[in-house]
Formats: structure tokens, sequence, C-alpha cells
């Protein structure tokens, strides 16, 4: 029996439009919630706000996006599998840019360097990297998988062990300056119980989760009904409703003074957010999912690429302050993105 929610062809346009606003809502509360929580869990298990931030913040964030393009490959729609995951990992890049605008004390990129970031972000790189290369190998699966998907899911897997090792027992440390802002534990007193706290981040994961699910059949319907290709929708409408989150968690983050957690939050996020790729090619029945990736969403790709690599070297050049207070490379960027915006369209 299919529940009248998920009955795809039932929705009108405006029930779609409605129905994607209360996602999107939801999605905006829960992520704004679990930003405090994932900042306690740090705290009270001991596992940093940069490792917190990269598996367990990255991880519920992307929840939404993540069951979003998993539904849609499923459902034989890899171009907006494809473009969601993607545009997701572009405008997490450019919220991480708004967060640096949001503190004022110093660029974030100066204020939050610390090796795990470092490690991170290297990681989102090779991950990407994997992605670019994949259309590129032949159109050959297994079990209609491509081989670079359980590739991409054991780089990750190893990628954060590193990070773990690099937090616990870093061989690099930043210059410490009177705008660089340490990790430091809350006192465990003044802390929720661990099980009041996994309760909670359990419950708003799984709110995000069932969101993201409903949120694609409204994508959809929106794309084919207002004549939009599913890339625009992809990267305009699911990649930013579903990335929310981020952009609330990490202006949060910023202002609770958890700057770690915040960095950490945006880059492993769009790390994990490469695993939607892996997810959804393993639910698209039809061959490889790389291989139906289009010209835009590569270039998106490409264009994320560069921006991770600006936000890489803005950690290590760390500069402390930018015109207006905002880092020459949060700029670069802003300019990448709103570049991509516009070839999508002009294209």
């Amino acid at each position: 029996m299919t529940l009248p929610i998920m009955d795809l062809d039932s929705w009108t346009l405006s029930q779609s439009i409605v129905v994607f606003s209360v996602c999107a809502l939801v999605i905006a509360i829960a992520g704004t919630r679990i930003t405090r929580v994932v900042d306690q869990l740090a705290d009270r298990t001991g596992l940093g706000e940069a490792t917190a931030g990269a598996v367990l913040l990255g991880a519920a964030t992307s929840l939404s996006g993540s069951v979003l393009s998993v539904t849609a490959a499923y459902r034989g729609h890899p171009e907006l599998a494809v473009s969601n995951a993607l545009g997701g990992i572009a405008v997490q890049t450019f919220f991480l840019a708004i967060a640096d605008m949001v503190y004022r004390r110093a660029n974030l990129e100066h204020a939050a360097a610390s090796a795990p970031n470092m490690m991170q972000n290297g990681l989102l790189i090779g991950l990407l990297a994997l992605l670019l290369l994949a259309p590129t190998l032949p159109d050959v699966t297994v079990w209609n998988i491509h081989p670079i998907t359980p590739i991409l899911l054991g780089f990750y897997f190893y990628g954060t062990r590193l990070i773990q090792s690099a937090g616990d027992n870093p061989m690099w440390y930043p210059s410490v300056t009177s705008d660089t802002r340490q990790d430091e534990p809350e006192s465990e007193s003044s802390l929720p119980s661990l099980s009041r706290l996994w309760t909670e981040f359990l419950l708003l994961m799984a709110t995000l989760g069932v969101a993201g699910l409903v949120l694609e059949p409204a994508a959809t319907t929106i794309s084919a009904e207002a004549g939009l290709s599913q890339t625009i929708v992809g990267v305009l409408l699911t990649a930013i409703s579903t990335s929310i989150p981020e952009l609330v968690t990490s202006v949060a983050a910023v202002r609770r003074g958890a700057l770690t957690l915040a960095v950490a939050g945006i880059i492993g996020g769009n790390a994990f957010d490469t695993l939607f790729m892996a997810a959804s090619d393993i639910a698209y029945r039809q061959g490889s999912l790389y291989h139906a990736m289009t010209p835009d969403s590569e270039r998106w790709v490409a264009l994320t690429l560069l921006m991770s690599a600006i936000l890489i070297m803005g950690l290590i050049r760390r500069e402390r302050y930018g015109v207006g207070r905002i880092g020459a490379e949060s700029l670069a960027i802003m300019v990448l993105y709103g570049l991509g915006v516009v070839l999508m369209f002009a294209g």
C-alpha cells in the first residue's frame, strides 16, 4: 500500500511547493538544535570539536540530502541525485564564507586553523578528485555498482581515522595568536547526561532524514511542472534546502565561539556528502551513476575542487584580516560559486 504523501503522481505544483517549504523549515529548526547537541557531545565524550564536527555534525546535517539523493537515484532520476549531492558540497563551502562574514573578530581561516581541519580538507579534495576521475573510467559495473564506489567508501573511512589521529597526536600545530580560538571543553557538571544527548541527537537526525525523504518527490514534481531541469532544481533548490542545517549550524557555532566546530562541520559535511554519490550509485539500478553525470555536474565538481583548494591554502596562509574583515579566500569562494550558477544558466 502506498502512503498518500509519497504518491508522486497525486501532487500538484502548489502542493509540492508547500511540502518543499515545510520540509525546508523542519530541516532548519532541527539543524539549529543539533549544533548545540553535537558541541556538548564533543565535550562530554572527549571527541573534540574537529572530530565531532566532521563525523557527527557532518553526517547528521547531511542526512536529509543523502536520503534525497539515494531516493532520486532509486526512482531513476540520476540527474537530480548527482546535482543535489554536488550542489550541496558547493553551497556548503559558500556557507563557510558566510560564516566568515559573521565572525568579525578575525578571518575564520586564521582563527580556526588546526591540523584536523587541514586533514579534513585534504580528504575532501581527494574524494572530489575521485568523483572527477570516475566518468573518465570504463563504464563497467559489478551488480550495477561502479568500482569507484567501494574506493570512495574505503578512502573516506581511512581518511577519518587519519583525522582522529591528527586530533589526538598532531605532528603540526598552528601558531597561536591573540585571535586564535582553541577548542575549550565545557565543564562536565554543566552538561546534560550522555544518554540524553545521544537520544536527542538520534531523534534530530531521524527528523532530518524523514524531511529529506519527503523532499525528493516534491522536488521532482517542481522540476516537471515548472519546466526546470533536474540539475537546476538539484543545485539551487534541493541542495540549498537540504544544506540549510550547515548554514544554520556554522553560524550558530561561530556565535557560540565554537569556531573549530563551525569549520569542521562544513568540511566534514562536504566529505560525507561525497558518499551521497557512492550510496546513490548503489541505489541506481541502471548502471554507473557516475557515467550519468551531465557536463554541468562535472563542472560543479571541478569548481568545488578549486574552492576546497583555495580554502586549504587559506587555512595555511592564515590571513588575519581582509577587506571588510572578510578573508580573501572567502571572497574567492563566493565568486566561484556565483560563477557556477551563472554558467549553469548560460549553458
